[in-house]
């Protein structure tokens, strides 16, 4: 098992040359204003986030041409008092359809409400930081015409004191983040993503939205089934400053894996079978430790280590106004990796017992 474990280690490491030459070509690149299509930004709100006035008015400043932001919400209570910047228009979903999540009824009011005349639909999150070029570079990928949607991620940077959960949070997270790459990838995530509207309309999204609660798996699986590209956009990258405590963070991080258990599978196993080696292997390795066992395992986790640096290194040059935070905890990326693997097979194996995730005062079973 230590072998197999080794070997998928270093495996591991290929193509993280390639993947940090892909950012930084992708970051030196500014669409120029002739090529960027007029858009809707949407950006679902419920209730109150850490840093949601900031991180809407962040949205309503991008150095874009000619785009339009939309906050969408069930209800008037949803939205605080005095978040809503001045340009933003909000658009009240109410009930929708009780079969489909309130995200999603939430966005596919917003879509109907987009003014006719923009050709590109923006997605993001309420509880992330955007910079001023994050719709450009969401844009940028969608001139080609393989593309079906453009996607960023987030990254997780919480503001001083960071507190241990909060910084656990972002090394498993940032796992994630280390799996995009320039080729067609896995799915697009939700708080940073960009479909062109004949693509949205011509894969289906609204009909494959309907019923569910995850709108970027959804989004995903119509846009790969209409033979197109999923491309990560590194500009688009989003930092989340908020903080979490010991019990929301491992909720957080079953319901991530619920949802990815559901909608994709695939995906999911991967992980697990992947998770379980390398864990299996560090068990064996300290239950009943031998010289040659020890070396195999700290080349294993060295390994993990180096490719935890490097994707830390190429989000850092994505999130510039977050250099703070990266010269002060850009070591537990290195340093955290095996506390990281062994929470992200507990997150397997919590996942993998029921349906039912629980989101901000709901309950909700999920149908495949």
């Amino acid at each position: 098992m230590l072998t197999l474990a080794l070997a998928l280690a270093i495996l591991s490491l290929k193509g993280d040359g390639a993947r940090g030459r892909f950012v930084r070509e992708r970051l030196a690149h500014r669409l120029p204003d002739a090529e960027c299509p007029k858009a809707t930004v949407i950006v679902p709100v419920k209730g109150h986030d850490e840093d949601l006035a900031a991180n809407l008015l962040a949205l309503a400043r991008l150095d874009y041409p000619d785009y339009e932001l939309i906050i969408t919400a069930r209800s008037p209570e949803d939205v605080p008092a005095g978040v809503v910047p001045e340009r933003a228009r909000v658009v009240h979903a109410g009930e929708g359809d009780p079969s489909t999540g309130e995200k999603i009824n939430n966005l596919l009011a917003a879509i109907a409400a987009a003014r006719p005349e923009s050709d590109l639909f923006a997605f993001a999150d309420s509880d992330g930081s955007v910079s001023r070029q994050w719709l450009r570079a969401l844009a940028a990928p969608l001139a080609d015409a393989g593309v079906g949607v453009a996607t960023g991620y987030r990254w997780h940077t919480p503001s001083d004191p960071a507190g241990a959960w909060s910084l656990l949070r972002s090394v498993w997270n940032s796992v994630i983040a280390g799996g995009f790459s320039p080729g067609n990838n896995h799915f697009a995530w939700g708080g940073a993503m960009a479909i062109r509207r004949e693509t949205f309309e011509g894969a289906r999204v609204v009909e494959n939205w309907r019923g569910t609660v995850s709108d970027d798996f959804l989004i995903s699986r119509a846009v790969h089934r209409a033979g197109l590209r999923i491309a990560f956009a590194p500009g688009a990258m989003v930092a989340s400053t908020d903080h979490t405590g010991a019990i929301e963070f491992l909720g957080w991080i079953e319901r991530q894996l619920i949802i990815t258990r559901v909608y994709s599978p695939r995906l999911w196993w991967l992980g697990l079978v992947s998770h379980a080696i390398y864990c299996s292997a560090m068990a064996g390795a300290v239950v009943a430790p031998t010289p040659m066992r020890l070396v195999m395992l700290g080349a294993m986790l060295s390994c993990g280590m180096a490719k935890g640096a490097a994707r830390a290194e190429w989000a850092r040059s994505c999130l510039t106004a977050q250099e703070p935070f990266f010269r002060r905890y850009q070591w537990i990326y290195s340093l955290l990796i095996p506390v990281g693997t062994w929470l992200w097979m507990y997150a397997f194996l919590a996942s993998a017992r029921t349906n039912t995730i629980r989101w901000r005062g709901y309950t909700i079973r999920l149908r495949p």
